[in-house]
């Protein structure tokens, strides 16, 4: 394996925390039943994978919604749900990103969407007193704004060619398995974290 000059890492799952149960138990206080076989971290429909891929507006994606579960459901009931699947984002990885800026270019790479990422934008502004996404990061993809999600090849390889870095020089941090499918399609190295595992354990164990 050629020497790792450069990370990419997930945000959900790596970087923050989150409980994907969370926003299914929320859709259910409101009487949506099994929004679980709409939405998993393994699979979701449609109207998610267009609002993640930013071809489809807010009010689109809330009206898909509204007719993916057949119940006229609020703006705001959409948004709390929606929004309850993010949990925290522990100071110590923080830290941590910016101690391995110091041996690395580090780039982030979401599946995420306007509602999530301007929420995220304004919050961790207000915690840290900083915009995480531009002082921790080379640069941070996110998959509403380059119109390609994750775990589809073709995405990795636009990233590749934007940031102009080498995939065998590249490892890929990710929490689910079809996106470090798609990752070893273009080349990347990758390390698939699983079990209760986070960054700060790869770094002691010397991974990263």
């Amino acid at each position: 394996m050629s020497k790792i000059k450069n990370l990419l890492l997930d945000l959900g799952g790596v970087v923050l925390n989150v409980d994907y149960h969370k926003m299914v138990e929320t859709f259910k206080e409101y009487g949506v039943k099994d929004f679980d076989k709409h939405f998993t971290q393994a699979h979701q429909v449609e109207i998610i994978d267009k609002f993640e891929e930013g071809k489809c507006t807010i009010e689109e994606f809330r009206n898909g919604i509204r007719s993916l579960v057949g119940m006229n459901l609020t703006d705001e009931q959409i948004d709390n749900a929606w929004f309850s699947m993010i949990l925290d984002l522990p100071k110590e990885r923080i830290e941590l990103i910016g101690l391995l800026k110091l041996k690395y270019n580090i780039y982030l790479f979401s599946n995420t969407n306007e509602l999530h990422i301007e929420m995220l934008k304004k919050r961790y502004q207000e915690q840290f007193g900083f915009d995480i996404f531009t002082m921790l990061f080379n640069k941070a993809y996110f998959s509403n704004e380059i119109k390609m999600r994750k775990p589809h090849p073709e995405a990795f390889q636009w990233l590749i060619d934007d940031a102009s870095i080498k995939p065998e020089e590249t490892l890929f941090i990710e929490d689910s398995p079809q996106h470090i499918e798609g990752a070893k399609k273009v080349g990347l190295n990758t390390y698939w974290l699983t079990g209760g595992e986070t960054i700060i354990d790869l770094y002691e164990k010397q991974v990263i």
